[in-house]
């Protein structure tokens, strides 16, 4: 690859990291590739963000591509992962602490597998407080982070797929393809509820994005490598 082809536009799949922003894996791609072929700008963006404790595909597109950004964001997802059920976390993950808990000695398996029928097709979902979305020109989690209280409005998603993979109690692995706009986060909580119990998200790990799959994407270090050839 030259420098030409990514100022006219190139799609790079990553493996994102625990704990790394998707803004930091745009960064530190952008700052490689301006540093191989020594440039002084390059547009880098990317297709659909995924929270920090999440790993899995993030499609990175360069230069002319960062338009086609708004149409794979637009694509079909798929997930997988692990809810814990029996306590809520007010992020609905594992970035704040357990806030309430709840019995889960009424769960057995057939209770479980039935509740994920009232989440297929286009259902209403209410996103996370702790998101980036915006409310009045500042995100959400900015809101949240200060204890103020926002109403958030629900919006409709598709999700196609939601099958349990795994069930060892309180922790039930996942598998879910949905559409755009969908918080998995959200699922996590919604699910716990229609569960008489509570629940929030252990583990998510992004393996497809339309034709995209984390099974082609790179780690930030292969990507690295690959550039110095």
């Amino acid at each position: 690859m030259t420098a030409e082809d990514y100022k006219n536009g190139q799609v790079i799949l990553i493996d994102k990291p625990l704990e790394w922003t998707s803004f930091q894996v745009v960064n530190k791609v952008r700052w490689l590739l301006r540093k191989q072929f020594d440039l002084k700008k390059l547009k880098v963006g990317h297709a659909g963000t995924l929270d920090p404790l999440a790993t899995g595909l993030l499609v990175l597109c360069t230069g002319k591509f960062t338009k086609k950004i708004e149409t794979f964001q637009g694509q079909q997802k798929e997930y997988t992962g692990t809810f814990t059920l029996g306590a809520t976390t007010p992020s609905y993950d594992l970035e704040t602490a357990i806030d309430a808990t709840f019995p889960t000695t009424h769960l057995s398996e057939a209770i479980i597998r039935d509740a994920t029928r009232q989440f297929l097709g286009d259902i209403q979902q209410q996103p996370p407080v702790f998101s980036a979305l915006k409310k009045e020109g500042k995100r959400l989690y900015e809101y949240a982070r200060k204890g103020e209280e926002v109403e958030i409005p629900a919006r409709t998603v598709h999700i196609s797929e939601f099958e349990i993979t795994r069930m060892d109690l309180p922790q039930i692995d996942f598998h879910v393809v949905c559409g755009k706009g969908t918080y998995i986060r959200s699922l996590a909580h919604d699910f716990g509820r229609a569960l008489n119990s509570g629940a929030h998200l252990s583990v998510l790990r992004r393996t497809r994005i339309g034709e995209f799959s984390v099974e082609n994407a790179m780690t930030i270090e292969d990507f690295e490598t690959k550039l110095k050839g």
